[in-house]
């Protein structure tokens, strides 16, 4: 080969498409705020009055504008988008169940949902997020197609042969081989089950997420119905899209839910079973059983892989609204607080900062514009607790040390992970003439900041801090006043919101490397002569 050959070759080698992966080990510092496209955002001139609760058909939000309303997740201090799925949904008329708005119902996965937008304003979401220091991620489905009948046309799918899909069968909900194989959906909206099993499908579905990843950039997959697949599936699909998969493994069931996270299944799942312990603990009225808490703790410590990549939440598109199951708001700040402050991934759901209520689906799936995305005390508290979460992942090991249980009491749990210390309580609004004491590796006299209040908390005697509730039930978050430097917090210097949580991002390559490409494929044309 000529010097100029030489020299041509390795400048197109450069000029390729550069390709990014977030690991695991780049989302356990992440916060994940969760959209569905359809409800979180109108475009400009649209009916704003169009989409009334329990509402089952369009109401019209796109990728473009989410886009365009990114401020209010930024500002929160999330770093992590999770976006409603984004391949092309049934297509027809309106079935009992309404109409595909959440994304759910697959008809062929290998093509866009035209009612969010264009191949290109998708891309352009993806930069925008990646500009702003934050991830992408995309809900996807592998498990099912939507059909009207047991019987569909396969050609309408992206697969097409009926050897790829398992027989229409009803689960048996005590089988794991029914679970996986049988169809979700009923007999009015049937979910055709693919053979995940069958290698034309798991070549095609490799290949499908391999190419999606990277024409959009995607930083990380949220996987719809993960344990109704054999679990054998996901590595071979995971490792093709090389990115974070966690997956929906719904059920209160630890050894069940366990399975799915490891080398030999999925990176994480949507952390099921301490949302229900968390229910049994904090709902108001409710059980109050704090122990069960504790003791999911101790459990997910035992048998998951890793508790810290665990995606944290209580609330999504699949269960009722916080504040349709518990009526007092205390009891929301303090499971958020947890869900922050201890190991795993914090996700929330849009909507819950605004207090919607609803119950199960469509209720809680409400549209977003009618809040007027205020500034509400949920808001503000997620806000502090983003930028406090991302100064301790920026600045410290805290995101990978393991959460510590100080304190159970029938009335909270103390919590030490890391430096910091949290009290959650569930008592409730009203004042009440009861304390927590709680021991903590702190020598007497340490000044500790309430990061939520700014309030200074001095430890007393053998480490102690006594938790009064005579304001009520609000959560506590401690750290040594000292460290607090370059937080941004309580009159302490420092990058205050999201932005300081931009080390790790992806940034914006695309369109700089299609003019690189351009020009230096003009410039192998030119070499070429010489050869």
């Amino acid at each position: 080969m000529s010097h100029a050959a030489f020299l041509a070759a390795a400048l197109l080698a450069f000029a390729l498409p550069l390709v990014y992966a977030a690991s695991a080990d780049q989302w356990r510092g992440r916060s994940i705020y969760q959209v569905i496209i359809d409800r979180y955002a109108l475009p400009d001139g649209a009916d704003p009055n169009q989409c009334p609760s329990g509402t089952r058909t369009w109401c019209g939000g796109t990728w473009n504008s989410l886009r365009q309303n990114l401020d209010y997740i930024q500002d929160a201090g999330f770093t992590a988008v999770w976006i409603s799925p984004v391949s092309q949904n049934y297509e027809g008329p309106s079935t009992p169940y309404g109409d595909p708005y959440h994304g759910y119902w697959i008809a062929d996965a290998s093509q866009l949902n035209s009612r969010f937008g264009t191949s290109d304003d998708l891309k352009n979401l993806s930069d925008e997020l990646h500009r702003r220091g934050m991830y992408l991620m995309v809900d996807v489905v592998v498990n099912d197609v939507m059909a009207t009948s047991i019987t569909p046309d396969l050609s309408t799918y992206m697969f097409k042969e009926q050897s790829q899909y398992h027989p229409y069968c009803v689960i048996d909900w005590s089988n794991t081989t029914s679970e996986e194989q049988c169809w979700l959906g009923d007999t009015v909206v049937p979910l055709p089950d693919l053979n995940t099993e069958d290698p034309t499908v798991v070549s095609g579905f490799s290949n499908w997420i391999q190419s999606l990843v990277k024409e959009y950039n995607i930083d990380g997959l949220r996987i719809d119905a993960a344990k109704h697949v054999n679990i054998g599936f996901w590595p071979v699909f995971c490792g093709n899209a090389g990115v974070f998969c966690i997956g929906e493994v719904f059920g209160s069931d630890i050894d069940d839910a366990a399975l799915y996270q490891g080398s030999d299944a999925l990176d994480s799942i949507l952390n099921y079973p301490m949302y229900t312990a968390l229910l049994d603990a904090f709902t108001i009225p409710g059980p109050q059983n704090t122990s069960a808490v504790t003791d999911m703790i101790a459990q997910e410590a035992a048998k998951f892989k890793d508790p810290t990549l665990l995606g944290n939440f209580v609330e999504n598109q699949d269960v009722p609204r916080w504040a349709n199951l518990s009526t007092d708001p205390q009891s929301l700040y303090n499971v958020m607080v947890f869900n922050f402050m201890t190991d795993g991934i914090p996700i929330v759901y849009y909507g819950q900062e605004q207090g919607f209520d609803g119950n199960s689906d469509p209720y809680n799936r409400e549209a977003m514009w009618p809040s007027k995305y205020a500034n509400t005390t949920t808001y503000q508290l997620m806000t502090t607790l983003n930028q406090f979460r991302n100064f301790l992942v920026n600045n410290t090991q805290w995101a990978t040390t393991p959460t510590q249980v100080l304190t159970t009491s029938p009335y909270g749990i103390a919590t030490l992970k890391g430096d910091c210390v949290s009290i959650m309580t569930n008592i409730g609004s009203p004042p009440q003439n009861i304390s927590i004491p709680v021991y903590t590796p702190y020598p007497a006299s340490t000044s500790l900041t309430n990061i939520l209040t700014c309030q200074q908390w001095p430890v007393g005697s053998n480490g102690t801090i006594d938790a009064q509730y005579s304001l009520g039930g609000v959560p506590l978050v401690l750290y040594p006043t000292v460290l607090l430097q370059n937080s941004g917090l309580c009159g302490n210097s420092g990058t205050t919101g999201s932005t300081n949580y931009v080390s790790s991002a992806l940034p914006t390559y695309r369109p700089v490397i299609s003019l690189l490409a351009v020009f230096f494929s003009l410039l192998l044309a030119y070499l070429s002569c010489f050869m």
